[in-house]
């Protein structure tokens, strides 16, 4: 596993910073790069030698992942490179300045991408639609085509716990499929591999994180200034359950790395036709709980109840009476 770093230093210290500011920052760190290193030894993002294409978008997602992946480069037990990849994908207004001189501060192998994807989604999508699926598709083959140039064998993106989340519900309710973002992906020509360290990150954290940090952030004119997104409706949602009912996003989470094909109701994930009774089976029924013991039915009938320790005590009405 990747271990985390040590607190900041003096020169990684954004200016002007309170001294409790400094300590929030430094807590931040420690528990961003402690989630970062487990995700991607859970999935096994980042081997040795592996070259990472860490993509730039210029928002506070993808600068925190640079940022985390960097440090943690320094003291993690395999050797890997880190090549900083930004698409300008021609908004207008674009600062094209401002990452080139952010990643000339940190001494980061980089490159620039300029591609007008910004014309083709205006020509194509009609006004007042979301613009947000083309543009990705588009973004994404520029950037898996640059990663087969340069000899990458890693891409990161910037995608948190809650875009994972938001994910999932999107295409539940509006798909109709019980999917989200994996934390590691092959692609479908099997040529590329994508991972997201940020996976287990909340967004809360990584804006606070970004805020405290100072970075350079770019705003995206073309998709994120859209209101009424479906997206943004969804992340409204679970922004109010968290609000309503801490721990709940959590258990979302966890429910998603917590999958039960045999309880679903998915013919390709499980095999519910060829399902049969094991005629010499004994007469144990299911087990509701984990942690009580398989019990006979027939014991049930007979006495009306089941005798555990007291603190698991269980007492079962005999509705076989009627």
């Amino acid at each position: 596993m990747l271990q985390a770093m040590s607190e900041v230093t003096a020169s990684q210290m954004p200016e002007e910073l309170s001294k409790k500011q400094t300590t929030r920052l430094n807590k931040l760190q420690k528990r961003l790069r402690r989630e970062v290193g487990s995700a991607i030894a859970d999935y096994n993002m980042i081997e040795d030698g592996d070259r990472v294409m860490c993509c730039l978008s210029g928002g506070k997602d993808s600068y925190a992942m640079l940022d985390i992946l960097l440090n943690l480069q320094q003291r993690a037990p395999v050797q890997f490179e880190i090549i900083a990849v930004n698409l300008d994908q021609k908004q207008p207004g674009f600062p094209e300045h401002v990452l080139p001189a952010y990643l000339d501060s940190l001494n980061v192998p980089y490159h620039i991408l300029e591609k007008d994807t910004y014309s083709i989604v205006k020509e194509k999508i009609p006004e007042g639609k979301t613009t947000c699926s083309l543009c990705s598709r588009l973004r994404r083959g520029t950037l898996y085509g640059f990663a087969q140039r340069i000899g990458a064998t890693k891409i990161a993106l910037g995608h948190h716990r809650d875009d994972i989340i938001e994910t999932l519900f999107l295409n539940m309710f509006y798909g109709g499929k019980m999917k989200a973002m994996p934390p590691k992906l092959l692609s479908d020509d099997g040529a590329n591999v994508v991972i997201r360290p940020l996976a287990y990150c909340r967004e809360k954290d990584l804006e606070e994180y970004a805020e405290l940090k100072k970075f350079p952030i770019i705003p995206c004119n073309l998709c994120g200034s859209q209101e009424n997104l479906k997206r943004q409706a969804v992340k409204d949602m679970l922004n109010q359950w968290d609000r309503l009912y801490p721990g709940r996003i959590e258990t979302i989470f966890t429910a998603m790395q917590n999958t039960a094909p045999s309880q679903g109701v998915d013919r390709e994930q499980f095999d519910f036709v060829s399902l049969k009774r094991d005629p010499n089976a004994p007469m144990k029924g299911d087990v509701a709980e984990a942690d009580l013991p398989a019990f006979d039915f027939l014991d049930i009938a007979n006495s009306g109840h089941i005798d555990l320790d007291a603190a698991k005590r269980i007492n079962i009405v005999n509705v076989y009476e009627a």
